[in-house]
């Protein structure tokens, strides 16, 4: 049974950089766990990797992340010392992933008085499986036979190539597998390396990578409060990783959603990653606006769930089937609700942070369409609300951000059908018409009184609708299923609505008292779902575990709401989180409290392009951080001790902002006014 697992990520290492992937033990061997490999472009093209020296192979000491596409492994060599109990001969492979693929430098150093003469060997094997059937764990592919070259090999299957250097090994094959061999003399109290590359080409790529320095290259941020100053590094590095362009706009910058399983454009997940990057400059968001306005939807197709106006969900390779499940999505699929209002948002706020109005005005048609979709096809019972049901019967059942199946439950577990209408896609819907109207009349289009007006009725029904009361007061319903219904049980999408102005001050005191109770907060981040739910699990997928983007825009939302309190709470969990996740932020992890450190979900991508800014959601959440009139406002609290951020940007204008342990800002330089 256990060859239709899907595989675990947590205790694996990975370097990246998009759309490359190596996963690989911590001594840095390939081919003991499913995941473990060399990927580029979501094609597994190396699934065994070994090494030997002297016929032995290296004892592994340590492994260390210098930056995401970078890991040092050290080893010993103890078959190669002198006699004693002191390590002689050691060595240090660095791995680097590249955007094309992989590169490993291996140094043998030793302090023994004389040369060791010895070899060194690695062992590969071939591949060319999909990662979705790496993800499925169903049967793969047989491996391509490799063929040799003028110093290592090539192989593929027709539409990826992969090929391999190793100056000067000797290269055997062997099936498919392919033996480097150097014979290496490592000189008296000195080194001697070897090196080996792998580049690899996809014929039906849709995606490539970006290799020049991002925008926020430049941010530095030093704290007293240690975790917050590394979780940030860590994520700033990570992010830098995740870039890719599309093969129908290089050039057009997006952060894919992560690593291993959505190595991709993903609608949803690019615009939050990008909305929540704001602070520290707008071109990644205008780039994302650009390259998802180029593929928003003209016509209706039930198949691919297009929609005119409609804001694309997933960007692949090829059709993704999911097996036991009854998913079969196209190549580009458009199955999503939140994707088109939040494009809406992110366009509106990219220019309230300075996006040059040229490209705004130019991605104005674009707007048109995205509101008249809210409007037409996505209200499709015009009652005021947008819902969402899979026409196709292949399709994803929910569509919003939680769309595994059972994400949208009622309090005792039974789930709601369809149409379904999320508490948060109203909030997300009513701030885009807000914020569409402000764009339609601050350049003279026609359409603003009308979109304020859509904007009132909505407001007008959801409160009308969503609202329940248990024995803790009052609280809002996830959704409204196919019968109008609320779905009872409480869970973190309420926390969504913070901040966009649907709710008023005593109603969003309501909900910042509700995210911030023991059944939500787990300590290490808000709980997708209440303990108190029948169908709570601290492991299930969006019915109990912590995702740290949905508890960074809950904080967002509630500092937005002057609820500073109980964003420093939620604050306070994902420090502790990062803390024990290294600084990387993964995907989603355990709501597990009784714990001293975050269990993780094990399969959880790791990293995850809105779990690493959600870090850049903490800074700005404690700076207080707004933008108007070309510059950055700060009205700063002591949530996370005295730091100092370099490289904020206001209108294209760097910034830079100290703040001191009583969160009182004490230094600032550029277009920065304190509040």
């Amino acid at each position: 049974m256990s060859e239709t697992l899907q595989p675990f990520l947590h205790d694996q290492v990975v370097v990246l950089a998009a759309p490359s992937q190596s996963w690989f033990a911590a001594d840095g061997t390939m081919g003991g766990a499913s995941i473990q490999g060399l990927y580029v472009s979501d094609v597994r093209v190396v699934s065994l990797l070994d090494y030997s020296v002297g016929d032995a192979r290296p004892e592994h000491i340590g492994t260390s992340r210098l930056d995401a596409a970078t890991a040092r492994i050290d080893q010993l060599h103890r078959t190669l010392d002198a006699p004693g109990a002191d390590p002689d001969v050691r060595s240090t492979l660095t791995r680097t992933a590249r955007t094309d693929g992989l590169a490993d430098d291996y140094v043998i150093t030793s302090r023994l008085g004389s040369p060791v003469e010895t070899t060194v060997r690695v062992r590969l094997a071939t591949d060319a499986s999909p990662l979705d059937a790496v993800k499925a764990g169903i049967e793969l592919p047989a491996a391509p036979a490799p063929a040799p070259t003028s110093d290592g090999a090539t192989w593929g299957d027709g539409d990826i190539t992969a090929t391999l250097s190793a100056p000067g090994a000797h290269i055997a094959i062997e099936g498919n597998q392919i033996v480097l061999e150097w014979s290496v003399t490592v000189p008296a109290r000195g080194s001697a390396a070897v090196r080996w590359s792998l580049s690899a080409e996809d014929a039906r790529a849709v995606v490539s990578g970006v290799d020049e320095v991002p925008e926020w290259g430049g941010v530095r941020v030093t704290a007293s409060d240690r975790r917050f100053e590394r979780w940030v590094g860590a994520s700033l590095d990570d992010l830098a990783a995740l870039r890719l362009t599309t093969t129908h706009a290089p050039g057009e910058q997006f952060l894919a959603a992560g690593a291993p399983w959505f190595f991709t454009l993903f609608g949803r997940d690019s615009i939050w990653a990008a909305r929540m990057l704001l602070p520290l400059g707008t071109s990644i968001a205008a780039s994302t606006l650009r390259v998802l306005a180029a593929l928003q939807g003209t016509a209706s197709n039930p198949d691919t769930a297009e929609q005119p106006g409609k804001i694309m969900h997933e960007l692949r390779r090829g059709t993704l089937e999911i097996p036991g499940e009854g998913i079969v999505l196209p190549p580009l699929y458009y199955g999503t609700v939140d994707a088109t209002p939040l494009w809406v948002c992110l366009l509106h706020d990219a220019w309230r942070w300075g996006m040059p109005e040229a490209e705004v005005e130019a991605l104005l048609p674009n707007l048109e369409a995205a509101l008249a979709w809210m409007r037409d096809s996505g209200d499709a019972d015009g009652d005021g609300l947008l819902e969402y049901v899979d026409e196709s019967g292949r399709g994803l059942a929910n569509q919003g951000w939680k769309d595994s199946g059972d994400s949208v439950q009622f309090a005792d577990g039974s789930l709601a059908t369809g149409p379904i209408a999320l508490v948060e896609v109203q909030a997300y819907a009513y701030e885009a018409a807000l914020g569409g109207a402000a764009l339609l009349e601050h350049f003279g289009r026609a359409g603003a009184d009308e979109w304020r007006a859509w904007a009132a009725a909505l407001r007008e029904v959801f409160h009308e609708k969503f609202w329940l009361e248990d024995a803790d007061g009052a609280y809002l319903a996830i959704a409204l299923d196919a019968h109008k219904r609320p779905v009872d049980s409480m869970t973190s999408n309420a926390g969504h609505v913070l901040g966009t102005g649907l709710l008023s001050p005593a109603q969003a005191a309501v909900v910042a008292r509700r995210l911030v109770t023991p059944d939500m907060s787990s300590g290490f981040g808000l709980r997708t779902m209440s303990t108190t739910a029948s169908g709570y699990w601290p492991l299930s997928y969006h019915g109990g575990t912590v995702w740290a983007h949905d508890t960074a825009i809950a904080v967002s939302g509630l500092t937005r709401e002057g609820r500073t309190e109980e964003a420093d709470v939620l604050i306070a969990g994902l420090l502790a989180a990062a803390e024990g996740f290294d600084s990387r932020m993964p995907e989603l992890h355990s709501g597990e409290a009784d714990v001293s450190s975050p269990l993780p979900y094990p399969a959880a991508c790791r990293p995850q392009a809105w779990s690493a800014a959600a870090s850049i959601v903490v800074l700005s959440s404690v700076l207080g951080l707004d933008a108007a009139d070309g510059e950055l406002l700060v009205s700063s609290r002591p949530t996370v001790g005295a730091f100092a951020v370099d490289g904020l940007r206001a209108a294209g204008a760097a910034v830079s902002v100290q703040v001191d342990h009583a969160g009182d800002v004490v230094a600032a330089s550029g277009p920065v006014a304190v509040g």
